[in-house]
């Protein structure tokens, strides 16, 4: 019996040794290429609750969330990718607005699919942003028509790679093929991605075979089976040719990571995409200190002004001014994340 015992005992710990290298990060060879930041519906305010505008801190710029200007901005701020969200009009045209009801930070009322382009492009952009309960609005009346068309932001941003959210709408996807194309953006060359469910990525993926295409089920999938899958050697199925997510604060849960994951996904045609603590984009600049130094896939960032230059230095816009307000924000995320 002891014997048995031993002999099970011995043959665990040669299966354990056998995974651990199979499973080791530092025998893969270090990816080539550098870590890409996504800035998250650009450079924008930052704010708590299901909308963000009524309850955002005190402000640090000028800029706001899905706009031309915050999504150039982003990319001054340090952003490799954008990310948009994109809505589908009355009259058949993409505009970039977080959530499909207007009275969350607009001038308007009712839902997006409810007007044309000509009326939302009409509207205050920053009508219902407020740091303080409703007492002031500082951005009320200072971004009237900045509510763009996806035209716009292509016309601005040529050459910057954007990760286009697309909505729950059935005629979503083949808009955004039919204006991509009417634009002249190939976005296998400027490595544009599309995030989505299946059906509403199901245009772009005829239109774009090769294109990153973010299925929002899969990629749960994908993330879910790896991370008991990976362990054994296995890369699962339900990630050829997707995304894995993978949570900084629970990477160590992710065989391999970095290196021989990143590989593994490299292999079935997989993009790696890191995040913040539960998920969440980036938000201080101390979560970079969780992205390995040989990572080189796209990391999420909520606040790109504050996340971008402590990546890389050279992209520091902030005034002395700015720096000082910045600093106290951060102090005051940092306590009401404890």
């Amino acid at each position: 019996m002891k014997l048995g015992l031993r002999i099970a005992a011995f043959l665990l710990a040669l299966a354990f040794l056998a995974l651990t290298f199979v499973d080791a990060s530092w025998l893969a060879p270090s990816p080539r290429g550098y870590v890409r930041l996504v800035a998250s519906k650009g450079l924008h305010q930052i704010g708590v609750g299901r909308c963000t505008a009524k309850a955002i801190e005190p402000p640090l710029h000028e800029f706001l969330e899905n706009t031309v200007a915050g999504a150039v901005a982003a990319g001054r701020s340090g952003a490799q990718m954008v990310s948009l969200d994109l809505q589908m009009t009355s009259d058949g045209h993409l505009v970039l607005l977080g959530e499909p009801d207007l009275a969350c930070r607009t001038s308007g009322q009712g839902m997006v699919g409810e007007h044309t382009l000509a009326e939302l492009t009409a509207l205050d952009a920053g009508h219902g942003y407020t740091p303080d309960g409703g007492r002031s609005f500082p951005f009320r009346g200072h971004a009237v028509g900045a509510i763009p068309a996806l035209e716009e932001v292509l016309t601005a941003l040529p050459e910057k790679p954007l990760l286009f959210d697309l909505p729950a709408d059935p005629r979503a996807g083949a808009q955004l093929v039919a204006t991509l194309q009417a634009a002249g953006r190939d976005p296998l060359k400027v490595g544009d991605a599309f995030r989505g469910l299946k059906a509403d990525l199901a245009p772009i993926a005829k239109a774009w075979p090769k294109a990153w295409l973010w299925d929002r089920t899969r990629a749960a999938e994908c993330t879910a089976a790896y991370r008991w899958q990976g362990w054994f050697g296995i890369t699962p199925q339900a990630c050829a040719g997707q995304t894995i997510v993978v949570p900084g604060d629970s990477a160590w849960l992710f065989a391999g990571w970095p290196n021989r994951l990143q590989a593994r996904m490299a292999e079935v045609g997989a993009r790696t995409v890191m995040t913040g603590p539960a998920g969440a984009g980036l938000i201080l600049p101390e979560q970079i200190r969780a992205i390995p130094a040989s990572y080189t896939g796209y990391v999420m960032v909520e606040d790109i002004w504050s996340v971008g230059p402590a990546v890389r230095e050279g992209f520091n816009k902030r005034n002395p001014r700015q720096e000082e307000e910045l600093a106290a924000t951060l102090e005051r995320r940092r306590k009401a994340l404890n």
